[in-house]
């Protein structure tokens, strides 16, 4: 016979258990390239956006913005065959200076994630 405790744990172990799966669904940021950060001596030519799930690029994509806090123009996102990696090229070159990368991912399950990372280009 289950004592009440024993219920309640048994509970509380498969909430636990569904909480934790949901958290898994979401696509979360792996790596991006230029890394979080990062100092680059040549300005890149893209951002590589590597997620842990499969995205809906319809819903997907970054916001990149300059050292004068201006918007730069990106080219268009793809998305690679696994789903999971967002490419943006970038178009004209980067001036040296500090760039914040705002990106938002929608995950393929209908799970919303969104982040923010940085890098320089040297002088």
């Amino acid at each position: 016979m289950k004592t009440p405790f024993a219920r309640l744990g048994a509970l509380a172990f498969a909430a636990t258990l569904a909480l934790t799966a949901q958290a898994f669904a979401h696509a979360h940021l792996k790596t991006i390239v230029p890394a979080d950060k990062a100092t680059v001596a040549t300005a890149p030519k893209q951002l590589v956006l590597n997620f842990t799930e499969e995205l809906n690029l319809k819903f997907s994509g970054i916001e990149l913005t300059g050292p004068k806090n201006e918007k730069i123009k990106t080219g268009t996102e793809s998305l690679s065959q696994d789903k999971k990696t967002l490419t943006v090229p970038l178009e004209g070159t980067l001036a040296p200076g500090a760039y914040m990368v705002d990106w938002h991912a929608l995950s393929e399950d209908g799970h919303k994630t969104h982040g923010m990372t940085s890098f320089t280009v040297k002088p």
